[in-house]
């Protein structure tokens, strides 16, 4: 353990006891692809049943019109937000009929991008918006990227830790000013040790064999049906997934907030050659909002965001220069499909330690050398995680990966015997878990996944689709009545209808002159 991580420990343990982490608070967005019963995209709209996507606070749709999102408020028990995702996930499959939620973050099967429908969210100009933009992303990056499904996990510390945190730092500074810098602290931290997730927690090994033939990325043929990386542990992350080549010469900088923000704005604001030949419009309909290397903020594809939460019509940057940093987004994470909501409390344990760890333990500047050494150890254990003696770049020299991920274990294990002293919330238990998982490959979700193949016999297409179908099965044998979400969930599925048809009313300007205003 570093001495500033010990020494910071010290200091808290000293001044408050670790339920101070108890408040802190999480939240889940998780996706899922709305798939019919042949094992493709579903081409049926979003339903009505669910409420407008535009408007709805807890089910949306993200890229695709068959791709749902699942949101869950800010709570601070492990268990509120998996129940709320059991919640929305039985109240879903009641709207579906017989289609399934894909378990997968990979994809089902897709011949074309015109298998996946683009996400529609009305008539009014910033439901239009968020269809042209997505129009955008097709013609960058293909739909077929875009169909990938993941796990976001939102966390922040709780308020009285700030103050708390910053007498002991004995900092100067403004408190908004001292939070932000600290949640940039922890994002640096997740670009040198996310790769840690990818090996605990990434299941996407495998694909259906035509997702992939713009690019194998070295994968092999399973069946006829299959690619897979043998030593892969989440193809999501890796080129063939959301790190893709178009994006990879974009670098934001997490050295501070102000840095984030001008690198963010500047990228927002550069026209690029490639998209600029794609043009803006074809007649009067929108290719993209503009031909910048990012169409808007949200269009860059990081492992970590930090966020505040922004006011109608207000940029993510505006509102991180308003008021700072308030929680921050960690976008790493594939869907489980070991579990039927896709991710479990025991992960979710682990997860905050992990990020509570990445908070306190000591985070220089990263320059050029290191940022090129993160990316590539991201890329290495995307593709190559589980094989034998695997070397990454730390900055003292390779080392190897199984011995480096112990040694942050056994960091985050101090972390979390200073939140669960008493070993009564699990946090402890969960960290110790993941250090076997570290010894042992075969316990990763993507060993397993690949064991389950080999098992069955089964292709991936077929594999997913039987555990879709049980999955679906569960939910669909849920009684409504011991649904605690139920009626919250019907009354906002028709509110959020209402909501969309004001903001259509209330439009006063033409779209053209909508989509100006916003690139000024």
């Amino acid at each position: 353990m570093t001495d500033l991580l010990a020494t910071r420990l010290q200091k808290l343990e000293t001044q408050q006891k670790g339920g101070l982490f108890e408040g802190a608070r999480i939240g889940i967005e998780k996706e899922c692809l709305r798939v019919s019963t042949d094992g493709r995209v579903a081409g049926t709209p979003h339903p009505v049943a669910l409420g407008s996507a535009l408007e709805h606070r807890f089910i949306t749709t993200d890229y695709s019109e068959a791709l749902l999102e699942f949101v869950t408020p800010p709570v601070s028990a492990s268990w509120q937000a998996t129940q709320l995702l059991c919640d929305l996930h039985q109240y879903t499959y009641t709207a579906i009929g017989d289609e399934i939620l894909w378990p997968m973050s990979m994809p089902c099967r897709i011949e074309s991008d015109a298998d996946i429908p683009i996400a529609c969210y009305g008539s009014s100009n910033v439901g239009r918006m968020k269809t042209v933009y997505r129009n955008g992303l097709g013609y960058r990056y293909g739909r077929r990227m875009q169909a990938i499904a993941g796990i976001h996990f939102n966390f922040s510390p709780p308020d009285a830790f700030w103050p708390l945190f910053q007498e002991l730092e004995a900092s100067h500074a403004d408190l908004l000013q001292f939070r932000s810098a600290a949640y940039m602290a922890l994002v640096r931290n997740i670009r040198r040790f996310g790769w840690l997730l990818l090996y605990l927690y990434g299941a996407s090994p495998a694909v259906v064999k035509p997702f992939s033939d713009m690019n194998n990325a070295g994968l092999e043929e399973r069946d006829p049906d299959t690619l897979y990386g043998p030593y892969a542990t989440s193809l999501r992350m890796s080129d063939i997934g959301y790190q893709h080549s178009n994006q990879s010469e974009i670098y934001v900088s997490a050295n501070s907030l102000d840095e984030y923000i001008n690198d963010l704005t500047r990228v927002v604001n550069t026209s690029c050659k490639d998209y600029e030949q794609i043009g803006t419009r074809d007649g009067d309909e929108y290719r993209q909002l503009n031909t910048s290397i990012l169409q808007i903020e949200n269009e860059y594809y990081g492992t970590i965001r930090p966020k505040q939460v922004a006011r109608s019509g207000e940029r993510p940057t505006s509102a991180l220069r308003r008021g700072g940093v308030e929680y921050v987004e960690l976008r790493a994470l594939d869907i489980s499909p070991f579990d039927p909501v896709g991710i479990n409390q025991q992960q979710i344990r682990f997860l905050k330690a992990f990020l509570v760890y990445c908070l306190l333990e000591d985070s220089p500047p990263i320059e050029a050398e290191e940022l090129r050494a993160n990316t590539d150890n991201q890329a290495a254990v995307a593709l190559q995680g589980r094989r034998p003696g695997l070397q990454l770049q730390h900055t003292d020299g390779p080392v190897e990966q199984t011995d480096w991920a112990q040694q942050i274990c056994s960091r985050i294990l101090c972390v979390a015997e200073y939140m669960d002293p008493q070993r009564s919330g699990g946090i402890v238990a969960a960290v110790e878990e993941q250090m076997r998982v570290i010894d042992d490959p075969s316990l990763t979700p993507s060993a397993k996944l690949i064991a389950e193949l080999e098992e069955t016999g089964c292709s991936f297409l077929d594999y997913t689709m039987r555990i879709g179908r049980d999955f679906a099965e569960y939910f669909r044998n849920m009684d409504p009545q011991l649904n605690s979400s139920w009626g919250m969930l019907v009354d906002e599925s028709q509110e959020s209808l209402e909501r969309q048809a004001a903001i259509e009313a209330a439009d006063t300007l033409s779209f053209d002159q909508y989509v100006a205003k916003w690139n000024e």
